[in-house]
């Protein structure tokens, strides 16, 4: 799949078929997942690939959303920024925020490449996801997708709607729309 494709496709998925995906093609996006940029080469994201169905039941409590029970399979996406903050101090945070980020794009557009598909959840209690999973106090939660493979009526849906290039777009300041025009210079010797 083209990369543009892969972004454009990428949508949140809250139902899915009772056909259990392929794991190995969840454990592909995982490994895709780590060539997300680092700062420092110290990658601070990990994942944490659950198919126990008492659990993911745990994680739909502590999400409050029961489209996760129908998943069969979740992936909960944790940061140790221990050594960043380390080498970065208070910014180390901050870095390893952003590199759970870059990874999670990763992570989702190889789930759209590999013909799956999830929902990021960001809303869920963190000491209820911690106890499920046995997650120690110092490890961040970033979010969990529950994994499956799109139902066809959802696939036929309409397009997502995203906001115009023009609205997320500023030049050379905070609220310029407007673009300076690139003036050529004559090369020398013409």
């Amino acid at each position: 799949m083209q990369l543009e494709n892969a972004i454009k496709e990428r949508r949140s998925i809250r139902r899915f078929l009772d056909k259990k995906p392929d794991w190995r093609k969840i454990i592909r996006a995982i490994d895709l997942a780590r060539f997300a940029p680092a700062a420092g080469n110290m990658f601070a994201a990990k994942f944490i690939l659950i198919k126990d169905p008492e659990r993911i039941k745990k994680l739909a409590n502590a999400s409050q959303q029961d489209f996760i029970k129908d998943a069969h399979y979740v992936v909960v996406v944790v940061s140790d920024d221990e050594k960043l903050k380390k080498s970065y101090n208070e910014r180390g945070e901050r870095y390893a925020r952003q590199q759970a980020g870059a990874a999670i794009q990763n992570f989702l557009l190889a789930l759209v490449d590999q013909g799956l598909v999830t929902c990021w959840v960001g809303h869920f209690d963190d000491e209820q996801v911690r106890g499920a999973l046995g997650i120690p106090e110092d490890i961040f939660v970033e979010a969990l997708f529950p994994i499956g493979k799109e139902t066809k009526a959802l696939a036929q849906s309409g397009e997502k709607s995203k906001p115009d290039l023009e609205n997320v777009i500023y030049f050379d300041k905070w609220k310029n729309k407007l673009m300076e025009p690139e003036t050529r210079l004559a090369s020398e010797g013409s």
